[in-house]
């Protein structure tokens, strides 16, 4: 392949998703590109029946899926069949690569980007990997041999990784949540909920998390009880049911729109399509503790508690966490004792201004802005386009 492609148009895979914390990134990276380069051809790489195969092409670009699937931890003899789809995804792979011609892949996390990076830099095509996390995953260990470039969001990651091929970018963020700005009250009137109330956001993710939706249900006469108080619950798609059976069985009125009935604190609903009315109105957020996740609490300043996932690789969410909570820049509830801490510590917090203003202030200055843009003038660097 050639150092500099001239006057030719830029070919890019970008690979991986699985969740909003892969997929959105992902999808600020190749904006950013195209901002560069307008007619860059751009070709995602997902993994088939994850959540990429519908947002991707929501936000205007193709994406072919491979037949991946993560390994069980738990059960190991069901790996097999997971190993017959590995292998069947790096050949699809070496297909999509043979026929596409890229210049350069990148990777962003999520089952489809360790066969596609792979593939790619067995055939010699030019890969940039984004480790998210301030504690590198297995396959991105696995794939920085051929990496050319790693884009990184935590100091001290030479002891994963090459320090002549790290930069430090940060993580991107959803374009739109920074593009224009948002009043308090603007966020607030627009999900119809109160500006004289304290607003409490709490987010489990695109998917959803089972600790945070049961904890808040079970816990619901705790906030309907706070009068000052309103919540903002973004349930996932695979819990919205079992928290609108929950509401109705103590209203006696069933849940049909996100202000349910009898709830008249409450704006619950599965995917909040508009995540910057949402962080506008919240004065404090509730979420689990992955690198988008965090990034965003960064560049927008938002006070936080952190719940991370268990049920992750290297727990990896937890070390994300306590990189903040040792700056003073987030409060950190364990998985485990959620149940018990998590609505009154949350709470708690909301009555403490001047904690949740230094809280604000030690998240904001860890932001690193415009991190899709640095991302995108590395690729561009890498196929010799700058």
């Amino acid at each position: 392949m050639k150092k500099n492609l001239g006057d030719s148009i830029p070919r890019i895979i970008i690979s991986g998703g699985g969740t909003g914390g892969h997929i959105f990134p992902a999808i600020s990276i190749a904006n950013a590109i195209r901002k560069r380069y307008p007619q860059a051809e751009i070709l995602f790489v997902g993994a088939e029946g994850r959540m990429e195969m519908q947002r991707v092409p929501e936000a205007g670009y193709k994406i072919v899926g491979l037949p991946v699937a993560g390994f069980d931890r738990a059960h190991w003899w069901k790996n097999l069949a997971v190993l017959v789809k590995l292998a069947r995804s790096q050949w699809k792979a070496w297909g999509i690569i043979r026929s596409f011609k890229p210049h350069a892949a990148v990777g962003v996390g999520g089952y489809a980007s360790g066969p596609t990076l792979k593939m790619a830099g067995l055939m010699g095509i030019p890969t940039l990997i984004q480790e998210q996390n301030s504690y590198a995953g297995v396959t991105n260990r696995l794939l920085a041999g051929k990496a050319k470039k790693i884009c990184v969001a935590y100091e001290g990651m030479e002891r994963f990784f090459p320090a002549e091929k790290i930069v430090m970018t940060g993580n991107p963020v959803r374009q739109s949540l920074t593009e224009h700005g948002v009043t308090r009250e603007e966020g607030t009137k627009a999900l119809g909920l109160n500006p004289e109330k304290k607003t409490l956001m709490v987010v489990g993710g695109s998917l959803g998390a089972r600790t945070l939706n049961h904890t808040l249900t079970d816990d619901l006469d705790m906030i309907a009880g706070r009068k000052d108080v309103q919540l903002i619950w973004q349930t996932g798609k695979g819990y919205i049911d079992e928290v609108r059976a929950a509401l109705a069985s103590r209203s006696g009125e069933p849940v049909r729109t996100p202000h349910p009935a009898g709830w008249e604190n409450l704006y619950v609903t599965d995917f909040i399509g508009n995540m910057q009315l949402a962080y506008a109105a919240a004065d404090l957020v509730v979420s689990r503790a992955g690198a988008g996740s965090i990034a965003e609490l960064c560049l927008l300043g938002k006070p936080a508690v952190l719940v991370p996932s268990p049920n992750v690789a290297e727990d990896h969410q937890t070390k994300n966490a306590m990189a903040l909570v040792k700056k003073g820049a987030a409060v950190c509830v364990k998985d485990a004792d959620a149940s018990q801490e998590l609505v009154s510590t949350a709470l708690g917090l909301l009555d403490d201004k001047e904690k949740l203003e230094n809280l604000s202030r030690n998240i904001a200055r860890l932001a690193v802005r415009d991190s899709a843009d640095k991302i995108a003038e590395e690729v561009m660097k890498m196929i010799g386009k700058i």
